[in-house]
């Protein structure tokens, strides 16, 4: 993490120091404070959100909805736990909590003391391992929040009483305890909607939160306090408005937050968004400039207070390996490069609570590399199919290299020689045909090789060389309920599935594109050697109809099959090549 004053580049340490000196010492942080007052504040803001990264979200666990931290399949929260997490490089843990179902009922609304004491527990445990602590209100947007518009007195009511005994309880907590109003704030069952109504209302729950803090005594006075836009988007209307609040509020200890999970097509596998191509990373970059803009470079820190790829939520094997980690890899440089605290959305399927290791320890370390100075390198792919019974050829992919350079290229132990094994032109990179067929001379299909290319700088990059051949479907019968295509894989990988009517229509969930969502409409199951169509997917095609699949494989491969769904009952027919 890098803090650019005069500019110089402090180290993390004298970040984290000159953070806390500052927001420890007396400051006019309160409404009203004068304007040379507020430029210093928001420097030393600054600095506070600079010592944050990067973040961590302990998900799925206080934010739960059922009878406890355990009620959503993760363990119970250890000291332990906090300490590892320090000690893979996170400085600051975002806690999420939903506290509608702890509360009592009106007009107290008094929060089971059990509860709020627990919660204490493990933001102490957070601090004593030295990390940053960002306290929400989370899933009560869903639960409750969202009918402002219809009960607006008692919602504002309960937000209101919820957070006097937040604000109470934790009054004397470090200031490295920050408190975020509310998590991705919505009005409508339509994330994609915004009126002047909710507008106003966000405004209000904001207005409420901010005075609650800062007349509850202690340390509240000058905690930093974060809001966020409508949603948690970066949508430009919404971060102007929330710019507007901020600037209302006239207060130098409110940092931005967003949330941001990709460009969509690509987040979930859905309409061809197989790879992170150049649409989705101008999704990012332009993301990033515009809260850069709105609020940086007017002096208001932010925060990306989730961020990961939607497709998770159903399997972190929705998007292809070598695609995810490109765009983590981007992700945390741009971040880096616009000055964004970024916290990762770990609701238990990325870092392993029990044995406290990394599930994807690739994904891990690119991110980590990523924290530092420069970029790590990449390529077009990592998967290099070679077809199983035919004449190996040269194989040439292109690097992303990066700003840095080649320094090795090995199969296992064996470091693999320039000129003979491979050449290297520019970011052109050559396999030779006689190494590949030497690499998959067994002829099994899948994984036969890994070739690991190592750079100057950042984190290696693995080449999968797989045997394949073309995959093979055959006919079968089902229900809605549970369909699978009988599938020989020979090697191969589905990477997305085509549905249309036979007049050419889209066909399924997502009419707007004929490629159906991963894992919403299909998922390979190559231990079973099936494709499963989900109910998801019959439960919008027409009944009686015939819908044409097309199944692409990451080898190019493209198979068809045809599915006709009678009432509940689904045959499903081969089609030849």
């Amino acid at each position: 993490m890098r803090l650019r004053r005069a500019g110089s580049i402090l180290s993390l340490s004298i970040v984290s120091a000159l953070a806390a000196t500052l927001l420890c010492a007396p400051s006019p942080a309160s409404a009203g404070a004068g304007n040379a007052a507020g430029i210093a504040g928001h420097r030393s803001l600054q600095a506070y959100a600079d010592a944050m990264q990067p973040g961590w979200n302990l998900g799925n666990t206080f934010d739960a909805t059922g009878a406890d931290e355990t009620s959503w399949g993760n363990p119970r929260v250890t000291q332990e736990l906090l300490r590892q997490i320090r000690a893979q490089g996170y400085r600051s843990l975002r806690l999420p909590v939903t506290w509608g179902q702890r509360m009592g009922a009106a007009p107290d609304y008094t929060i089971d003391p059990a509860f709020l004491a627990r919660v204490e527990e493990v933001v102490d445990w957070a601090l004593d391992a030295g990390l940053y602590v960002m306290l929400n209100m989370h899933h009560d947007t869903g639960e409750w929040i969202r009918r402002m518009g219809t009960e607006h007195d008692a919602v504002l009511a309960r937000y209101r009483a919820a957070w006097t005994q937040i604000a109470a309880h934790f009054s004397g907590k470090s200031h490295r305890l920050s408190f975020e109003a509310v998590n991705e704030p919505r009005f409508s069952d339509d994330w994609n909607l915004d009126t002047p109504e909710f507008f106003t209302m966000l405004g209000e729950l904001n207005r409420a939160f901010h005075g609650i803090v800062r007349s509850s005594g202690g340390r509240n006075a000058d905690r930093p306090v974060v809001l966020t836009t409508l949603t948690g988007s970066s949508a430009q209307p919404r971060m102007d408005h929330l710019y507007e609040q901020i600037t209302a509020l006239d207060d130098d200890r409110i940092i931005a937050t967003i949330h941001y999970y990709g460009y969509y097509p690509f987040s979930v596998n859905v309409a061809g968004g197989t790879r992170f191509d150049a649409a989705a990373q101008a999704d990012l970059v332009s993301a990033f400039d515009r809260a850069r803009a709105t609020f940086e470079a007017r002096g208001i820190p932010v925060i990306v207070g989730e961020y990961g790829l939607l497709g998770f939520d159903k399997h972190t094997g929705t998007i292809e390996q070598g695609e995810k980690l490109k765009f983590f890899e981007f992700f945390t440089y741009y971040a880096r490069t616009t000055g964004l605290t970024t916290m990762l959305w770990d609701n238990g399927q990325h870092f392993d609570r029990v044995a406290h290791q990394w599930r994807d320890a690739d994904l891990y370390q690119v991110m980590r590399a990523g924290w530092r100075r420069g970029r790590s390198s990449t390529a077009e792919s990592d998967l290099l199919f070679v077809r199983r019974g035919q004449p190996a050829a040269d194989r040439t992919v292109t690097l992303q290299l990066n700003g840095n350079r080649l320094v090795a290229l090995t199969a296992g132990d064996r470091r693999l020689r320039p000129g003979r094994d491979y050449v290297l032109s520019g970011d052109q990179l050559t396999l030779r045909a006689r190494l590949l067929a030497s690499l998959t001379a067994s002829g099994a299909y899948g994984v036969n090789a890994v070739l690991t290319a190592r750079f100057s700088h950042g984190i290696a990059w693995t080449f999968n060389v797989i045997t394949y051949d073309r995959p093979a479907l055959s006919d079968a019968t089902g229900t809605t309920a549970a369909f699978a295509v009988p599938t020989a894989f020979n090697g191969d990988r589905l990477a997305t599935m085509r549905a249309t009517y036979p007049d050419g229509t889209n066909a399924g969930p997502a009419g707007w594109t004929a490629f159906k969502e991963f894992g919403q409409s299909f998922a390979p199951s190559p231990e079973t050697n099936a494709i499963r169509l989900l109910p998801a997917f019959f439960a919008e095609v027409t009944d009686g109809a015939t819908v044409n699949l097309e199944f692409h494989f990451w080898s190019g491969e493209v198979v068809r099959y045809a599915v006709t769904r009678t009432g509940t009952q689904v045959t499903g027919v081969a089609v030849p090549a």
